[in-house]
């Protein structure tokens, strides 16, 4: 069957100030490594054609363009980014009456690659590949990853040379904070009404202006944030540009699941700071929203108003973060209604499990269990924790749902990647096999579930670009 991708493009409908239109960069050869035939026919796609998804052939009703948005990285102001890699194809309506994008990652080189050569390696596309699919299954928020192809060329990184791959990745759009605060600090304040017309509309079509609009941001954000802690998931460069409007998570370069617990866990080798550890990550949500806020004050002429208004919006979030953080880790054990004294309890387990170095999935995904204290190499401290935990006659099928099994832990992901260059996908099949039921592993898999020895920690992971 040949391929049909039912396009329905709206981006490309806007005003060439916020892309440029170009085609991917051909390669030299397609060979598909992964394809996810589930979403596809939840996009309504019918067939395949690898030279479309390495981006050497471009199917009829496509409209590619690379993106035009800027950033702060680290907490410094880039003033222009946009797609360096990436191409999106265009856009359709799924089954589900919801409207998703279609983009090439690896395409090869644009008008914002920024010296770059636009190309990924095989390891980053795997991961993500494998990652974002793991986050969905978990039931959070994120990109989707439909294909994974080979290009037959090989990419340059200090490595040396590594296979090239491309990624075909799915979002509810590729809307980021980024694309506000170029338009914004440019003074296009046309471009920057247009935009926030087309986030309301495809996103939160149920809010009052550019207000509605950072308070439904706000809060996504703090829903996506908190579900990203209660799995010990870091994202490794919570940069501006990589904050989406839509509450997805996005972008998975150095990011990272946790094995033993600590607030201050970093992986990102480009992170020497700390900046974007796993306990600072709510800090950094409201830092990106008050970037958000400080674009779309520009819209208004009252300015003074508007900042006032847009304060509020900002100073609210930590508390709802809170919230969404205690609902979150209430669940994890065993308690629906939780109360402020319940926090404390929370905050207690995961005290003892940073001192003793505690598994934070299998602590977790064992509480039900009389296997949790087997995490701690001080067992009477945890027994007593486990005493006060107990009167509150925590909910066991609760547990179980909130509690993944298994998640893509890092030295797993490296070993796949490794036995893939090598031309051997079956690590990377088996773990997408585990990974599509976290909450109720099947037999077989035992093994997926271990921390790393010591020997296989994986200390840093790499943006691969």
């Amino acid at each position: 069957m040949s391929l049909h991708i039912p396009f329905d493009n709206t981006y490309a409908a806007l005003p060439g100030a916020f892309y440029t239109r170009l085609n991917p960069t051909p390669v030299a050869k397609s060979d598909r490594l992964a394809w996810n035939t589930a979403l596809a026919h939840e996009l309504g796609i019918e067939g395949a054609d690898d030279t479309v998804f390495a981006g050497t052939t471009v199917p009829e009703g496509a409209a590619p363009l690379a993106q035009l948005y800027a950033g702060h990285q680290f907490g410094s102001y880039n003033p222009q980014l946009g797609d360096g890699r990436a191409i999106l194809l265009g856009e359709v309506i799924d089954r589900h009456g919801q409207r998703r994008d279609i983009q090439l990652k690896g395409s090869g080189p644009t008008p914002y690659s920024r010296m770059g050569d636009g190309r990924a390696w095989l390891g980053p596309v795997l991961r993500e590949y494998v990652v974002s699919e793991a986050m969905h299954a978990l039931g959070i928020p994120t990109t989707r990853a439909l294909a994974a192809v080979a290009t037959g060329e090989p990419v340059y990184r200090e490595q040396g040379a590594l296979p090239g791959a491309v990624l075909t990745r799915v979002a509810s759009s590729h809307l980021r904070v980024g694309t506000f605060q170029i338009f914004a600090h440019r003074g296009h304040i046309d471009e920057l009404r247009t935009l926030t017309d087309y986030a309301i509309t495809r996103h939160h079509p149920d809010v009052g202006g550019p207000m509605g609009l950072l308070k439904a941001v706000c809060a996504a954000q703090s829903e996506l944030v908190a579900a990203w802690m209660s799995v010990g998931f870091i994202h490794g460069v919570m940069n501006t540009d990589n904050c989406t409007i839509s509450g997805e998570t996005i972008d998975y370069g150095p990011c990272a699941f946790m094995d033993a617990y600590h607030e201050g866990r970093v992986f990102s080798s480009i992170d020497q700071m700390g900046r974007y550890a796993f306990g600072n990550q709510p800090r950094i949500a409201v830092w990106n929203m008050a970037q958000l806020a400080t674009a779309l004050i520009q819209l208004f002429e009252d300015k003074e108003r508007a900042v006032e208004d847009a304060t509020a919006i900002v100073h609210a979030m930590p508390g709802q973060l809170q919230a969404e953080w205690l609902k979150r880790f209430a669940a994890k054990v065993g308690l629906s209604d939780p109360t402020p004294e319940d926090q404390t309890l929370i905050e207690d387990l995961l005290a003892l499990m940073q001192t003793d170095g505690a598994d934070f999935t299998n602590t977790f995904g064992t509480l039900h269990t009389d296997h949790a204290r087997d995490q701690f190499t001080d067992r009477d401290a945890f027994d007593a924790w486990a005493k006060r935990w107990k009167t509150r006659a925590p909910d066991t099928d609760l547990m179980q749902r909130s509690n993944p099994q298994i998640i893509p832990r890092n030295h797993r992901i490296e070993a796949m990647i490794e036995a893939a260059v090598a031309g051997d996908m079956a690590p990377f099949e088996r773990l997408m096999a585990a990974l599509a039921t976290p909450y109720e592993l099947p037999a077989g898999y035992d093994d997926l579930r271990r921390p790393p020895t010591q020997d296989e920690i994986v200390p840093a992971t790499f943006c691969g670009t």
